[in-house]
């Protein structure tokens, strides 16, 4: 094996204004295997990340709630850190941005890039929101992409087709916060010259290893038009204050990446064994890598190195990027309960089987990822339960109740063993690369050779022949020798599950270096059941809880989140067919919280289906002959329970205060309201 390697990892910092969720425990995931890999291999692997909590969206989120920023932060790094913990992403350290280390950086890294001339001010007109008072950060405003026409693209970059641009180029600008169509107004702001680092930044992207090679062909169009970087914001704002300059902060996208510099300080502080200049310093050996997603690698590929060199910083060993995760090969949609948030999955499955999922299908790659939920039960009890446990509990029982507990003296079969214990190096190749799925499916087929070698030898009926009974020892053993190293080598990926292995095997360890200790004459412990299969009965109720997250979610400060809509004219709202209705039939639905079926009669023999929330405020018994209004030229929708064929028009705060529209006596069913 190599020397120790000295290694910094971190991942993107999560937001402070917004839970975490599936989407992004692909990266902490990720991230959190490939650490887990290094130190199991012996490598000094230190992995930090932080809170990324400045910015108005915070200030104002802290303002709807009655709360100080301060206070916000500290709520949701709270939650942060128990979700963290609670799908076992191992920090060594996750601190905040707000924090004193940040600011002193922060504030350090700007008076460097400003004495070595790289920081400029000019007077720029800036969009100002008329009706809220208020400069606008480039993300709450949307419009009209200039480069490619896609609609609701924030102020700073397209989603659509990646490209980047100050906030007054979007066409058909809209307020986020209010939804006003928001003025210019001058203002002073300081600038980053990175225009004037793309000699270094052709250099360093160009250099073997710094980013992925599908990364560096983006890189080379941005390149060619890199710009002055607008790194100030106006008060009112939340951050650290420009020194010497009154009511300047800086914008939240200097200070995020000094996050993982903060943090590491933070954690050397704490830490005799952790120097920060040994990491960070212009002349360090150590390695640095990023994992984000691919919404970021601007930031971080071409203003983040610059940021370094200009300051007198070392740069990153890399810059690893992945794509986004769509659910059942849509993108997450709250209204589908398929936005499934950390806390919600966590209150229906074990961590470890998201984590493996994810690891099964990711490779190096910037390609999407689509956590295809069928695929995802099916995989776990397949994989995890029928192949690699199953290993373990067909072998255990007969040692413990035949053997005492004792593994074999010898191995009986040492070329399959040899199979497994060679297969350590291929294997950690496929990690080092973050190829995660090669590694995966190298394993589960050796977790298939085991199978097949015991179902083939079948040591139920071995053990129950004094002649063969030493035989099913043997076989037994070789087993559980095998399901040890699979173990190993799945560890980075099932932490909890290594635990519970070595609990089970009475070892000390169960690192890389562990997979080529062959168990002779050893004593175990009494197999307990390690994964329960699961099924989608319960990623049905994980749907229905992320839907009930969205309605908890419903409240004031959507005006923030949820711009209001593009306006519509008035021959839109035309299009509605609004038909009287006789409640000709409602019922209970069975399984749903909220839901009663409604047959509705439209007159000359026109009926339609409508599932309508509503079950809080009424028996259903007491509907039937009542008329209603309903939307009667509603597109058909396919529910949970059937298809649904129009809407109910209602009224009232919700729950049981909640009216149906019910039309006075003489009118008739199939009458248009207008």
């Amino acid at each position: 094996m190599s020397s120790q390697r000295k290694i910094l990892v971190t991942s993107a910092l999560p937001y402070a204004n917004g839970d975490i969720h599936i989407g992004h425990l692909l990266e902490y995931v990720q991230t959190d295997i490939w650490v887990r890999f290094q130190k199991s291999r012996g490598h000094q692997c230190i992995y930090v990340c932080a809170d990324d909590t400045h910015g108005t969206p915070v200030m104002l989120r802290a303002q709807k709630e009655g709360k100080t920023p301060e206070d916000f932060i500290k709520e949701s790094h709270q939650a942060h850190a128990q979700d963290f913990a609670d799908c076992l992403i191992g920090f060594d350290n996750f601190h905040s941005t707000h924090s004193p280390e940040s600011k002193e950086l922060t504030q350090g890294i700007y008076l460097k890039l400003k004495e070595n001339g790289h920081i400029s001010s000019k007077t720029i007109n800036q969009l100002f929101d008329p009706e809220k008072e208020m400069f606008l950060p480039d993300r709450f405003v949307k419009g009209t992409c200039p480069k490619c026409g896609s609609e609701d693209q924030y102020g700073d970059n397209c989603d659509a087709c990646g490209a980047t641009y100050s906030p007054t180029e979007l066409k058909n600008p809209k307020s986020a916060v209010s939804g006003a169509t928001p003025v210019l107004k001058e203002s002073e702001h300081f600038f980053f010259d990175l225009k004037g680092f793309e000699g270094f930044l052709r250099e360093w992207l160009g250099a073997e290893g710094h980013v992925q090679s599908e990364v560096q062909n983006k890189m080379n169009e941005w390149l060619d038009d890199l710009r002055q970087w607008d790194i100030s914001r106006d008060a009112p704002y939340f951050g650290w204050e420009i020194p010497g300059e009154k009511g300047k902060y800086f914008y939240v996208w200097l200070d995020a990446p000094i996050g993982y510099m903060a943090s590491f300080k933070n954690l050397c502080d704490k830490r005799d064994d952790l120097n920060f200049d040994d990491f960070w310093g212009k002349n360090s050996d150590a390695e640095v890598y990023h994992f984000i997603g691919k919404d970021i690698i601007y930031f971080h590929t071409l203003f983040w190195p610059s940021v370094l060199e200009g300051s007198g910083y070392r740069t990153p060993s890399a810059v690893w990027a992945h794509g986004f995760v769509t659910v059942n090969g849509q993108k997450m949609s709250k209204s589908k309960g398929t936005f499934i948030k950390a806390r919600t999955y966590l209150n229906h499955f074990r961590p470890e089987f998201l984590r493996y999922y994810y690891a099964a299908k990711l490779s190096n790659r910037i390609d999407d990822f689509d956590l295809n939920l069928e695929d995802f039960v099916q995989r776990v009890n397949s994989d995890l339960v029928g192949k690699l446990v199953n290993i373990a509990s067909r072998c255990a029982g007969f040692i413990t109740k035949q053997f005492d507990g004792k593994l074999s003296d010898s191995i009986i079969e040492p070329e399959l063993i040899k199979e497994f214990t060679e297969a350590s190096e291929e294997l950690a190749q496929h990690y080092e690369n973050r190829d995660f799925g090669r590694a995966v499916k190298q394993i589960m087929a050796l977790a298939d050779k085991a199978n097949a070698y015991i179902a083939n030898e079948e040591p139920w009926k071995l053990v129950k022949n004094d002649d063969t009974k030493e035989r099913a020892h043997q076989v037994c053993s070789l087993g559980i020798n095998m399901f040890k190293i699979l173990s190993a080598y799945l560890a980075p990926v099932l932490p909890e599950l290594a635990g519970k292995v070595q609990d089970f095997l009475k070892l000390d360890s169960l690192n890389w270096a562990s997979a080529q200790e062959v168990l002779t004459g050893h004593e175990i412990n009494k197999f307990k059941p390690m994964m329960q299969r699961i099924d989608m009965k319960q990623v049905e109720a994980m749907i229905e809880d992320s839907k009930e997250d969205l309605e908890a979610e419903a409240k004031p400060e959507a005006q923030l989140d949820d711009p209001i809509k593009e306006e519509i004219q008035f021959g839109d709202f035309d299009k509605i067919d609004l038909r009287i209705a006789k409640i000709a039939k409602a019922e209970h639905v069975e399984g749903a919280d909220k839901l009663l079926k409604l047959q509705l009669d439209l007159g000359n023999g026109v009926t339609k289906q409508v599932f309508a929330g509503i079950k809080a405020a009424y028996d259903p018994s007491t509907l039937e002959g009542k008329l209603t209004v309903m939307v009667a030229n509603l597109a058909p929708r396919k529910m949970k329970f059937g298809m649904s064929e129009g809407m109910v028009l209602a009224a009232g705060p919700g729950g049981k205060d909640l009216w149906i529209l019910n039309p006075d006596e003489g009118a008739k069913p199939g009458m248009r309201v207008k």
